[in-house]
């Protein structure tokens, strides 16, 4: 049988990429090679609890009716409605560091204000920075790359303020240590300060049950427990895929949503002086806590924290096997739902040391896990209640379990931290989607999937 275009990886970008194809009739094919679809934003059962993976908060919500923003365009052009994610928003997130609390909600004149009250001397040189974002064309495809940290310290000069602007930027979404590309900070940017958090009632599921019920409406083919083993190639293209079971797929277009060089190592035959980029070395570690009550009944009702124990933001892979002087806090709780969840929920991210973890044996894996789990308790005490004593079950991820579900080298969820902003590979057919093409968060994911159809397939 023989394809328009195959997509490899039924993450957010490679479903939203099929249902693009799909509507305009193209014959396609998204395999995935584990039995559940979402990529890096899926969900699972634990204890009986049905958990999240990934999915903190979708970024970039609009209320219905504005329909320049990233989230409605992309609605338009999956033919869905916003009413089929089911979205409620945040009631408040900080960026908390130890001199200085930075609140922010999904008015974005509030967290201006909040600038102007912590930092009312770089008031104007905020606003000078707010017209550079405003300006700038985050979303071209043939941009020079630029360090962020160089244009932004060239409006701001107020170090800790600066700090405190890249804490949840980076943590959302950067594969850079200690920078990010400059139109990355400003996809983030807009994407999280500018128009803000949300989340579905019963959580990401209900964002992919919406994305492959559309596909399978339009006709396309999902496969799941369906690996890559090899892409085949003549002449400068792809000429077939062959599956880990031995079939053997023709697609007149591949497009990769498993990243860049994840794709590469899939390749045969690869000439390593084609390989454009480098591994990505950030990864992280979650906890999941489980409690017996709800959060705000303790005094807590922020919807996401970012922290960090010094004035200092330090954003690099550790030199152990997790950095707890920074993280995120997650109270998927603390959405402005209709009714309240069945439990509550505090999720805890750090960053992480994966080839650390990755060599550890069973047994100090397991050991190891319990003594972060632990260390990070303790310190996020000193930040938001303290929740030890209500806990009643716990899920650990570590590098590994990204590694193991995802196939992410380095278990880094971003990605290479060089991205390929057009999706082009050397090879004429083959195209790169998702996280190493450069759009973020699971709005980005999915605006990725459609561009690069659209750009590759439907225009190419």
């Amino acid at each position: 049988m023989i394809y328009d275009a195959i997509i490899i990886g039924a993450g957010m970008s490679g479903l939203a990429a099929g249902i693009r194809l799909a509507y305009f009739d193209k014959k396609v094919c998204i395999l995935e090679k584990h039995s559940r679809v979402g990529g890096l934003n899926s969900f699972y059962t634990f204890n009986g609890y049905k958990l999240d993976v990934g999915l903190h908060a979708v970024t970039n919500y609009v209320p219905k009716g504005i329909k320049s923003a990233p989230l409605p365009k992309l609605l338009r052009q999956l033919r869905l409605r916003i009413e089929d994610f089911d979205l409620y928003q945040q009631k408040m997130s900080a960026v908390r560091f130890p001199d200085k609390c930075l609140r922010f909600t999904n008015d974005f004149n509030f967290f201006v204000q909040e600038i102007a009250e912590n930092f009312p001397s770089q008031t104007d040189n905020f606003q000078q920075l707010l017209k550079k974002i405003f300006a700038y064309d985050e979303l071209s495809l043939t941009a020079k790359p630029v360090s962020a940290r160089k244009v932004v310290s060239s409006y701001l000069s107020d170090p800790l303020l600066i700090e405190m602007i890249f804490c949840p930027l980076m943590y959302y979404g950067s594969a850079r240590e200690n920078d990010v590309e400059f139109a990355q900070f400003v996809i983030m940017f807009k994407s999280i300060l500018c128009e803000g958090f949300a989340r579905p009632q019963v959580g990401v599921r209900k964002i992919i049950e919406a994305l492959v019920g559309k596909y399978r409406e339009c006709g396309g083919e999902l496969r799941i427990n369906s690996g890559v083993k090899t892409i085949r190639i003549i002449d400068n293209k792809v000429k077939s895929v062959l599956l880990e079971n031995g079939e053997e797929l023709i697609g007149e277009k591949i497009i990769s949503s498993a990243g860049y060089l994840e794709t590469m190592q899939l390749l045969s035959g690869l000439d390593p002086s084609k390989v454009k980029t480098r591994e990505g070395q950030l990864s992280f570690m979650e906890f999941i806590l489980i409690l017996d009550t709800e959060p705000t009944k303790k005094g807590y009702d922020t919807t996401i924290t970012f922290y960090n124990n010094s004035n200092e933001f330090v954003y690099q892979k550790p030199v152990g096997l997790a950095d707890i002087s920074s993280g995120v806090i997650c109270c998927p709780n603390n959405f402005l739902f209709d009714k309240p969840l069945p439990e509550g929920i505090i999720r805890i991210t750090n960053m992480a040391n994966f080839e650390l973890w990755d060599g550890l044996d069973e047994e100090d894996y397991r050991i190891q896990k319990t003594e972060c789990l632990e260390a990070t308790l303790k310190e996020v005490a000193k930040i938001i209640p303290d929740f030890r004593s209500s806990i009643k079950a716990v899920d650990i991820f570590t590098p590994k379990t990204i590694h193991k579900y995802t196939g992410h080298l380095n278990g880094a969820p971003y990605g290479a931290p060089d991205k390929i902003k057009d999706g082009r590979t050397h090879l004429d057919n083959l195209f790169i989607c998702g996280t190493d093409q450069g759009f973020l968060g699971i709005v980005g994911a999915m605006l990725s999937g459609i561009s690069m159809a659209n750009l590759h397939v439907l225009m190419g």
